[in-house]
């Protein structure tokens, strides 16, 4: 058992880092690059595209924005939408200027402070039909001032967002809107996963393959050292 044990941390150990970098990362709807990328406006890398990260909604349809901050900043949140792109985004002039252009759905969404890490906002998207639309999660810090605009204050994830009418978004693929009775979808049901061992928020069957090859060399080495005990 303690060489499953061991397999398990050290395959949980090489995920770890690219996660324990980050300062902010959105989870829901997913975000286009993921929480590495964060520190250059308006999504987190300057001269950023749209990717294959598509998360599809309904217009006007009220959703839940999730999201980890992974290192703690003084501060608070911003969620903003383009309704094509991402050129309307606009950076608060000052630290505590909120809902300083139209995009702003919910400003001024305070930090939890040290030891929090999961955030939750719910807001309502445009009634409207866009297919090159995005959602922007922004952090502004209070503890590095002086603050200023671009400056190292602000942390960015952006989201490629869908809004279409129900029925018309693809059925499997990108991530998917919200039913009626149920949250995001990715394709699969998500509340039929893998099952079995997981490692943090992940299932084994998210492990690398080296990460499984070395699982499975390790618990054959524990049978080993059963047979010779």
């Amino acid at each position: 058992m303690r060489f499953l044990c061991l397999a398990l941390f050290i395959a949980f150990a090489a995920l770890s880092p690219a996660e324990a970098r980050a300062h902010l990362g959105l989870d829901v709807p997913t975000s286009r690059y993921g929480p590495d990328t964060l520190k250059t406006g308006p999504c987190g890398v300057g001269g950023g595209e749209r990717t294959t990260n598509v998360t599809y909604y309904e217009p006007g349809e009220m959703i839940e924005v999730r999201w980890d901050e992974y290192v703690d900043h003084q501060g608070h949140y911003r969620i903003a939408f383009d309704d094509d792109g991402v050129d309307d985004f606009v950076d608060p002039a000052t630290m505590m200027e909120l809902y300083s252009n139209d995009t702003v759905l919910l400003d001024g969404i305070i930090d939890k402070g040290q030891g929090e890490r999961d955030y939750v906002a719910t807001v309502t998207l445009p009634d409207l039909s866009c297919d090159n639309c995005t959602l922007q999660v922004i952090q502004v810090m209070y503890d590095k001032r002086p603050y200023t605009t671009p400056g190292n204050d602000i942390y960015y994830q952006c989201a490629d967002l869908v809004l279409r009418e129900a029925g018309t978004s693809p059925d499997a693929g990108t991530d998917a809107g919200m039913d009626a009775d149920a949250g995001p979808r990715n394709g699969a049901d998500p509340g039929t996963g893998a099952g079995g061992c997981s490692v943090g928020n992940g299932t084994i069957a998210e492990l690398g393959v080296f990460q499984l090859l070395l699982l499975l060399l390790l618990s054959r080495l524990a049978r080993r050292q059963g047979l010779l005990v």
